[in-house]
């Protein structure tokens, strides 16, 4: 059965760094993205890997406090983030997509976790 599992939320305060990891277990995605979604508004991108390695970055202007790797090749995707502010806390998920396109629309997605808090104070 397919199956992401995220872990690495908490608290930090502003200015702070997490970094949260993701494991796929059941299947390997094609493809492995972070989504983030704050209270009250949509679901939004941030930025995912293919099996070879190439990254896709949807969250335009937080690709410069955010960043993805991976630990193996199609099972696993950390996301780095740093630089933190109020603005970030936000409920972190991790999804999967099986077809080969490249691809920010959560609706493309076949299998999410269950999310990591992330909360950041002032």
């Amino acid at each position: 059965q397919a199956r992401l599992v995220e872990s690495g939320g908490g608290s930090v305060e502003t200015g702070g760094s997490l970094t949260l990891s993701c494991v796929a277990s059941g299947y390997s995605p094609y493809w492995m993205a972070w989504f983030r979604q704050r209270p009250g508004m949509e679901r939004e991108a941030i930025s995912g890997r293919n099996i070879y390695g190439s990254p896709h970055i949807c969250g335009g202007s937080l690709s410069r406090r955010f960043s993805v790797s991976q630990v193996n090749a199609n099972n696993s995707l950390l996301l780095h983030l740093r630089g933190l502010e109020p603005g970030d806390s936000a409920m972190y998920y991790c999804a999967g997509r099986r077809g080969a396109e490249a691809t920010c629309s959560m609706g493309e997605y076949n299998d999410w976790g269950q999310g990591t808090q992330v909360t950041v104070s002032s």
